[in-house]
């Protein structure tokens, strides 16, 4: 099943086109995308027996995040092992940083990458993971049970805030406005049947610059879940970014920087494609 955030109102897609979740349900669920994760198993029965309804063409470049607005969004770093190499930081041996992203860095899926003033903005291909239900100290064998799905992101990251600016500040490095592109949906949970088997790939203006799969990843979804859950509650919508793998700009020689007029197209299977165009920021 792929739900998501058409125009700000929470869809269903199909092969057909998109439905609209408060229309076909007779309003029974909200037309907000991110109500739909605090009623989460009752929407997935609803909408898994839904009979066969009028759907309609729309652009993808109505698609917006289709979690807009979540409590927490946390982010995993160096959690393949290649990427550590290649940004001269320490392999985890026991687990990866844990480190915030801001809800006013998410966008939709095609949409623009600002760069802030002065800086070194990168890019980094991501499985992100979407909580379906409040999840507390609970174990990986378990953890599973609490993933509504999975979505494609890109955890944009300005370098020299993130590293150099008197300390390492990650959430400051990558929660700059525009620096989280999600979807252009989520799928669910049982669309994916191993999430530690998925390729993906970015392109900057059509030059591949990561290849890679969820499977070379040090700790899996279930590990990232649990673990995070030991030390904060996580809520249904929050949002997990997994990790990176290697070819990203920091680990070139020299870095070759995102500048305004790059396109940066990226994928994951069974996940979809994403587009963003880097523009200067112009201030206010």
């Amino acid at each position: 099943m792929r739900i998501g955030n058409l125009s700000g109102r929470l869809a269903l897609f199909t092969d057909r086109g998109a439905v609209d979740v408060a229309d076909a349900s007779g309003g029974r669920f909200d037309s907000d995308p991110q109500a739909i994760y605090h009623v989460w198993d009752d929407f997935v029965g609803w909408a898994s027996a839904l009979d066969e309804v009028d759907a309609t063409d729309f652009e993808l470049t109505d698609l917006q995040a289709p979690t807009p607005a979540p409590a927490q969004v946390f982010a995993i770093g160096l959690n393949y092992r290649d990427h550590a190499v290649e940004s001269n930081l320490a392999v985890p041996d026991t687990f990866p940083p844990v480190f915030t992203k801001f809800r006013t860095a998410l966008s939709g899926p095609i949409t623009t990458v600002v760069l802030p003033p002065g800086g070194h903005v990168d890019w980094e291909v991501e499985l992100v993971v979407v909580i379906g239900s409040t999840a507390r100290h609970v174990a990986e064998k378990d953890a599973m049970r609490y993933v509504a799905g999975y979505c494609l992101g890109n955890d944009v990251s300005e370098r020299e805030f993130q590293l150099k600016k008197g300390a390492s500040q990650w959430s400051k490095g990558k929660g700059c406005d525009t620096f989280g592109p999600l979807g252009p949906w989520l799928v669910t949970k049982d669309e994916i049947k191993d999430p530690q088997s998925l390729g993906m790939w970015l392109d900057v203006n059509g030059e591949r610059r990561q290849t890679g799969s969820t499977n070379t990843m040090i700790f899996g979804v279930a590990a990232v879940v649990a673990d995070v859950s030991r030390y904060m509650t996580l809520l249904p919508g929050d949002v997990i970014t997994t990790g990176t793998p290697p070819g990203v700009a920091l680990g070139m020689k020299p870095p070759v920087w995102l500048k305004a007029g790059d396109v940066i197209t990226l994928g994951i299977d069974g996940l979809g494609t994403q587009k963003q165009k880097v523009v200067p920021f112009k201030g206010r």
